[in-house]
């Protein structure tokens, strides 16, 4: 949520920024602004309500903007409506109308997150003669932070400092200062941000995909700490104002990895790329027909050592956990609870130190998934998470991590991270399992060339597409859609309609079969879709029934099941099927033609598929 973006060089700062801001879309956002400054002239500021095209229209693409240092910002509103003059950048000084145009003021900044006592901060602030023109937290910690500048009369690290120990709540910063036209600072607690270098520039964003066109060079900056970004150079320094050193992480995927390359979007390029992610990661865990975990740092005595699981996650990594925790309960035998972190987060859930808490994150920087894996930590279990993002905030803070290999995931809706984080565990699961001897080498070997025949599976389900599409044209109007199904096929279930309803925006809701005839099913009318995932053989029968009892209500049936299964065509109106496996891991394949469903669909109805309204990708406020 929010986009940051800066660059400070000896070129054309406003055109790299807009580049960078639109490789941020995907995160959400509801107006856009720059800031950039032209050596010792006072800082030009332009902002724009809507779509990023409106800002690079009112600055001929950025061209109008003369100056090589500078910040971007897309904002998601939070504190105040959309408008121009809560738009970032702000500044510390008085402005009228849209807050746009040339600023005279000492401080201009930029910043994602919240900042929960911005009241008590401004009532400070009016005490000593300040005003103020929005409605943004992010004014009054720009002015906080230009207050003690002035006051003390020290440098900008000190002043940012000290503006951390007051603020209380998330926040990336980006600030740039009159008496340093060159140079940008920034600050971090609990909101991603990444600095990059090269060779005479440096860049900072939200993400990585902002700046991997200019350098794969990059820094993760941590908590509270405070950098300093200087055309090719940058310095950090701690609360107390102490330079302190971080490693430079060389990115190893290419920009190619962030562009559409051919597809008319990119949920439509990453369900095609969903073999190559689960067949990396697959790479990455299992070695010569062995799972190896060496690189997580859990041992085999560790893992014979868990009697307890909790998986804590948010969206459709927390559909991840509900499937795993079928999968893991039947093969390892051990207990596991699936929470939702915003829930988890505030719940005095005693543990023990042999739970292991599994926290589900593609960013890694998920707010509610940190908060909660840090109650984890406090409480003493182990921690693990499965981050697709190398050296995101989870995956730092975390006792031990287990990298899904994924790559860059740039539509709001999930697909490939999704399915990566479910093969990974899955092999966790079967590697419980194996150290445990619940089951023997032979099964282990069985279990895990199921697994890797998963890639080519689901490149024939993406050969029958064309079904799908047809199908999505039939439905496309529908005003309600239930997906229903029992055990693993209900958490199937739960992400197949997840997918549906936030891009097609089409009411959708998944439900546990068993639970229809306790209220739901009153809501069934004449026409009503309701899709049944039909893929475990001992729960067949039983979800069938409950699809045919929607159908004596007048409800339009489609069911998706495994090859083999024809029998369901005589009873539902529309058949999908997948190729079989082991019923443990089906979840993998079942979920393909639900995205391609929910894709079509939002095609048919005119929608943006990549950017659905109201959502973000990376959801980094509570």
């Amino acid at each position: 949520m929010c986009g940051i973006v800066g660059y400070t060089g000896h070129v054309q700062a406003a055109p790299i920024l807009l580049d960078g801001l639109a490789r941020l879309e995907y995160r959400g956002y509801d107006s856009a602004g720059l800031a950039v400054r032209n050596g010792s002239s006072p800082a030009e500021v332009v902002k724009a309500i809507g779509k990023l095209y409106h800002l690079a229209d009112k600055t001929d693409q950025g061209r109008a903007l003369p100056g090589t240092c500078g910040i971007g910002h897309t904002r998601w509103a939070t504190h105040g409506d959309p408008s121009m003059v809560n738009a970032h950048p702000h500044v510390s000084g008085n402005c009228s109308g849209s807050g746009s145009g040339t600023v005279e003021s000492d401080v201009v900044g930029v910043h994602n997150g919240i900042i929960e006592n911005f009241t008590e901060l401004k009532e400070k602030l009016l005490r000593h003669g300040y005003s103020f023109y929005s409605e943004t937290d992010t004014e009054v910690v720009v002015k906080l932070v230009d207050y003690y500048y002035k006051k003390y009369k020290i440098g900008p690290v000190d002043a940012i400092t000290r503006t951390m120990v007051r603020v209380r709540g998330s926040y990336a910063l980006a600030l740039m200062f009159k008496d340093y036209p060159e140079e940008i600072f920034v600050a971090r607690k609990d909101s991603p941000l990444v600095i990059g270098t090269s060779e005479d520039a440096s860049f900072l964003a939200s993400d990585v995909p902002a700046i991997l066109k200019f350098t794969r060079s990059v820094y993760y900056i941590d908590n509270l700490q405070v950098g300093r970004i200087s055309p090719g150079s940058v310095k950090f320094y701690d609360l107390n104002g102490d330079e302190v050193q971080l490693p430079v992480t060389e990115i190893t995927w290419d920009t190619a990895a962030a562009e559409k390359d051919g597809y008319e979007h990119f949920m439509l390029k990453e369900i095609h790329e969903q073999p190559k992610a689960i067949r990396e990661t697959l790479g990455s865990l299992v070695r010569e027909g062995k799972i190896t975990l060496e690189e997580t740092g859990l041992t085999e005595e560790m893992l014979r050592g868990i009697s307890r699981i909790d998986i804590v996650a948010c969206g459709s990594a927390w559909h991840v956990g509900m499937a795993s925790q079928y999968v893991i309960e039947d093969l390892a035998r051990i207990p596991v609870r699936v929470e939702l972190a915003s829930e988890y987060r505030y719940r005095s859930v005693p543990l023990a130190p042999d739970t292991l808490v599994i926290v589900i994150s593609q960013s890694g920087e998920t707010a509610d998934s940190l908060a909660a894996l840090r109650v984890a930590k406090e409480r003493g279990a182990k921690t693990l998470a499965v981050v697709n993002v190398i050296g995101s905030t989870i995956a730092r803070e975390a006792d031990h991590t287990l990298y899904t290999l994924a790559g860059p995931e740039i539509a709001v809706a999930t697909t490939k991270a999704y399915s990566a984080q479910l093969i990974a565990m899955d092999v966790l699961a079967v590697q419980l399992a194996a150290v445990r001897g619940i089951i023997t080498e032979e099964q282990t070997a069985g279990y895990l060339a199921a697994l890797e025949a998963i890639p080519d599976q689901i490149g024939r389900i993406l050969e029958e597409k064309e079904r799908l599409q047809w199908f999505s044209s039939k439905i496309a109007n529908t005003h309600d859609i239930f997906f229903i199904g029992r055990g693993l096929d209900y958490a199937i279930s739960l992400e197949g309609s997840l997918k549906m309803k936030e891009i097609s925006y089409i009411h959708s809701e998944a439900y546990a079969a068993g639970e229809l005839k306790h209220g739901t099913i009153s809501l069934v009318e004449q026409n009503t879709l309701v899709i049944g995932v039909l893929t475990q053989g001992n729960l067949f029968e039983k979800t069938l029934s409950n699809m045919l009892e929607c159908k004596s209500r007048g409800a339009y049936l489609m069911g998706l099941t495994t090859n083999g299964n024809f029998s369901v065509e005589d009873s539902v109106n529309f058949t999908v099927y997948v190729p079989k496996t082991d019923e443990h891991f089906l979840a993998s394949l079942a979920i393909v033609p639900l995205q391609l469903l929910g894709y079509y669909t939002s095609v048919n109805r005119g929608l943006d598929v990549d950017k659905p309204r109201n959502l973000a990708k990376s959801v980094t406020v509570e």
